[in-house]
């Protein structure tokens, strides 16, 4: 099986996750999400695998959040969509996939469930 993690190397929690997958030889392929965002289709899957909504998958801290008024609960899903693909600075992190299972490594440690 697979296993794939959208990855930030400047995230101490995603360099930790990503050791701790190397630990345990799940060899995962990396994704340097900044770099090479999922697109829309792509992020349904994941937020299906995760059982999340998109504005739980968002940082709300991030300044892009206020800036985009992403709190505004009358934006539609695939607005909210839209905003994570084009800035995905706003992704939680790390997103590890494997198989029909996601899990974000906040703790490292939730995603040895998936694997």
């Amino acid at each position: 099986m697979t296993v794939t993690i959208y990855h930030n190397p400047r995230c101490s929690k995603s360099r930790q996750t990503l050791a701790l997958l190397e630990e345990h030889d799940a060899n995962p392929k990396i994704i340097e999400y900044l770099n090479n965002p999922p697109g829309a289709d792509e992020l349904e899957k994941i937020l299906s695998k995760l059982k999340m909504e998109p504005r739980e998958l968002m940082r709300r801290g991030e300044s892009v959040y206020k800036e985009l008024d992403l709190a505004d609960e009358s934006l539609s899903r695939a607005a909210l969509i839209k905003a994570l693909v084009e800035n995905p600075i706003l992704f939680e992190r790390p997103i590890v996939v494997s198989g029909s299972k996601a899990a974000i490594g906040r703790p490292p440690e939730s995603v040895l469930e998936i694997i």
